[in-house]
C-alpha cells in the first residue's frame, strides 16, 4: 500500500488523561498537556497513525475502516464544551486492511469495523498532538481476554508498518486506577511511584528485550501492580507498543513523567 522508503517512525505510549480533560483546560491536567501538545515537535510527520485505544475492547482485534470516521463522546457529566468537540481527520481502509492482513499471517484473527468512531481514547491526545486532523488515522481495538502476551505479538506484527511511515501510538495510562485518584489517602503517590519505578527499568533499563517481554507478560507481579490497574485495559497499548517498538531491541526512553491528580503517569517512546 505504502512505499517503504520512509525514515523509520518512532512508537509512542502516550496517558490520555481523564476523559475531555486534557482539552478543557483542567488545572491538574497542565503537565500532561504541555507534553502531548509538544511531543510530536522533533519527529518526522507522519503518513498515517495507527492508534491502540484503552476504550474500545473486541474478541478478536478490530480495525476502523471508515473513510470519514466519526467520533463518539463516550464520557459522561462534563461541562457542555465536550460535547461539541472535533476530531475531522480521515480513516485509510486500505491501511486497515493490510493491517488485518499482517495480523492474520502471524496467526492472530483481525476485522474491519466501518462504522467504529474515535473514541476519546483516540481525538482526545490527537487532538493535541496533530491539530490540523489531517493525517489518517485507523483506530485499533484490544482483545477482551486482556492476555498480554498476545497483545505484545500484535505489537511485533504490527512493527513493519514503521518502514512504511505510520507512527504506531497507544493511548492508555501507565497508571489508572479511578478511586485512587479521588482518593484522599495519603499513601496513593507512592504507592504509584513504585509501580512508576519498575515499569520505567522494565521498559528502559532490562539487561535484554526477552527479559522486559517476561516482565510485561507477568506484570502482576510488579509492585504495586493491582493498585496500579484493578483492570489492565489501560496499560494494554503499552504492551502493543512494546512489541512495535522493541522487535529491533531498542530500549524506551520515558519521554513523559508527571503528577495527575496526586499519581505519578508515564509515557514512553521506542526511537
Amino acid at each position: 500500500m505504502m512505499q517503504v522508503n520512509a525514515s523509520r517512525m518512532p512508537v509512542l505510549f502516550v496517558p490520555h488523561g481523564g476523559g475531555p480533560m486534557p482539552l478543557l483546560n483542567d488545572v491538574n491536567h497542565r503537565e500532561l498537556r504541555a507534553f502531548l501538545t509538544s511531543v510530536t515537535a522533533s519527529m518526522p510527520t507522519p503518513k498515517a497513525i495507527v492508534l491502540i485505544t484503552a476504550h474500545w475492547e473486541e474478541p478478536v482485534v478490530t480495525l476502523s475502516s471508515s473513510p470519514k470516521p466519526k467520533i463518539v463522546y463516550d464520557y459522561y457529566g462534563f461541562p457542555p464544551q465536550a460535547y461539541q468537540l472535533t476530531y475531522p481527520a480521515p480513516g485509510e481502509p486500505e491501511l486497515a486492511a493490510q493491517i488485518a492482513n499482517m495480523l492474520d499471517e502471524k496467526g492472530i484473527a483481525a476485522r474491519l469495523d466501518s462504522n467504529r468512531a474515535f473514541d476519546h481514547g483516540t481525538f482526545v491526545p490527537l487532538k493535541l498532538m496533530y491539530p490540523e486532523a489531517d493525517i489518517p488515522v485507523v483506530q485499533m481495538s484490544l482483545i477482551n481476554s486482556l492476555d498480554p502476551k498476545t497483545h505484545i505479538a500484535i505489537g511485533e506484527a504490527l512493527a513493519p508498518l514503521r518502514e512504511q511511515g505510520v507512527l504506531i501510538v497507544g493511548s492508555g495510562m501507565s497508571f489508572h486506577n479511578m478511586r485512587a485518584f479521588f482518593s484522599s489517602d495519603l499513601t496513593v503517590q507512592s504507592r504509584s511511584a513504585e509501580f512508576d519505578y519498575w515499569l520505567t527499568q522494565t521498559l528502559t533499563a532490562s539487561a535484554s528485550t526477552a527479559e522486559a517481554k517476561a516482565a510485561l507478560t507477568h506484570w502482576e507481579m510488579a509492585p504495586e501492580a493491582r493498585f496500579s490497574h484493578p483492570r489492565e485495559e489501560h496499560l494494554l497499548p503499552l504492551h502493543v507498543c512494546f512489541g512495535a517498538g522493541s522487535s529491533d531491541s531498542s530500549q524506551a526512553l520515558r519521554n513523559f513523567n508527571g503528577i495527575l491528580l496526586n499519581t505519578l503517569i508515564s509515557g514512553y517512546i521506542w526511537q
